[in-house]
């Protein structure tokens, strides 16, 4: 006895059905991010601004190496600190620093996550930059060595990283800001700091933010060796310098100061010595042998009065090289290498707007200092890099 055609009909639209919901749901899947569905970017509120009491306060943070969460162990930490220990102490720290010193941006200067650990790169990402989420607080980063070593390329990794929320950070320029067609790395652009509410620089940048991309490795002649700075990105910002300085401060000869961000540190780093440095310098200064004018460019340019790098975890000084600060971050990340004892830690800086009887009169004074992640989350080594006034 067959079956009523009926019934057959009934049968075959339901595994139609089936079939489609089961690709549907697949694609739905893609398409979540951190297990929420995918919603409108949310933007932090800008420009970055200085606050009305003429202050601007940068936390950076650098080498989290963010892997995946609770289950990625902590390295170089204390027998009595390791049980329990993992990147969830890396998110603690990010947090309690935050809150502490309420900055108004944070630059993350790379390898924010550890590739080789990290099984999936949005996954890890977005437990990477949760503090920094969390706070609603403009943000942006910078790539380091390690952060491509896992399912994302270079330039995935920006581009992801830039989609995220209060993300501020970019992939490249646009050509049009280019005096080139073409522009090496990903993850080199530059943000403006406009003047306090009210005053007469709330609609002008005061103080520029510069974030490039140092690669991560390269061979060079059969030899390996770190990334660099490239050609293309130093005329790039050489050209950007420029057009910036045609706005200069109307009542001053002075051009609007600039600080650098980037990851792996430059040649000249390795000439400091210790007694001309602040901070420790703990381990050689792991760079590219390839000196590709960074520090002679940013002396042409006038106007980068320091940079801050990362990637030598238990280096956390500040010294000065023919004029123009360097600073280590100091290493952040608990699944980073490190040094048992000696506290994970994350450096702060603040411009400061000087005053005059009826407004500011643009930066004054530019300063920084580092706090540990220990049970006070004690602040050292707090120096003035660069003051206005000054001619050293």
């Amino acid at each position: 006895m067959t079956e009523p055609k009926w019934k057959h009909s009934i049968l075959y639209s339901a595994s139609i059905y089936a079939v489609l919901y089961l690709v549907h749901s697949s694609i739905l899947h893609k398409l979540l991010l951190g297990h929420e569905k995918l919603h409108i970017k949310r933007n932090p509120v800008l420009p970055l601004r200085f606050r009305s009491d003429g202050t601007f306060k940068i936390l950076q943070v650098a080498d989290m190496h963010y892997a995946n969460g609770i289950v990625t162990r902590c390295r170089d930490v204390l027998a009595s600190e390791f049980k329990g220990c993992s990147d969830i102490n890396t998110t603690r720290f990010v947090k309690r620093m935050i809150e502490s010193e309420m900055p108004d941006f944070i630059a993350f200067t790379g390898d924010n996550i550890f590739g080789p650990s990290t099984s999936d790169a949005a996954e890890s990402l977005f437990g990477a930059f949760v503090p920094a989420v969390e706070s609603k607080l403009p943000w942006a980063a910078v790539l380091g060595n390690h952060d491509q070593e896992s399912t994302m390329d270079r330039e995935e990794l920006m581009y992801f990283i830039s989609l995220m929320d209060y993300s501020v950070s970019q992939i490249n320029p646009s050509h049009n800001d280019l005096a080139t067609s073409d522009i090496d790395g990903y993850g080199n652009y530059h943000l403006g700091v406009y003047g306090p509410p009210g005053s007469k620089w709330a609609n002008s940048s005061i103080l520029n933010l510069f974030f490039l991309d140092s690669g991560d490795r390269a061979v060079v002649q059969g030899m390996r060796t770190y990334g660099w700075i490239k050609e293309s990105q130093l005329q790039w910002l050489v050209g950007l310098s420029e057009k910036l300085r045609g706005g200069r401060l109307e009542e001053t000869d002075a051009s609007s100061p600039a600080l650098a961000f980037f990851h792996i540190p430059i040649p000249e780093v390795r000439q400091l010595s210790p007694q001309k440095i602040v901070g420790q310098f703990q381990e050689a200064v792991a760079c590219s042998f390839i000196n590709s004018g960074v520090l002679k460019t940013f002396l042409s340019m006038g106007d980068v009065k320091a940079f801050f790098v990362g990637h030598d975890h238990t280096n956390d000084f500040c010294g000065n090289i023919d004029g123009i600060w360097v600073c280590y971050g100091g290493g952040c990340g608990y699944h980073g290498y490190g040094k048992a004892g000696w506290p994970r830690r994350a450096r702060v800086i603040t411009a400061e707007l000087g005053k005059s009887h009826r407004d500011w009169t643009g930066v004054e004074r530019i300063s920084t200092w580092k706090r540990l992640d220990d049970e006070e989350l004690s602040m050292i080594d707090k120096q003035v890099l660069w003051d206005s006034g000054s001619t050293s």
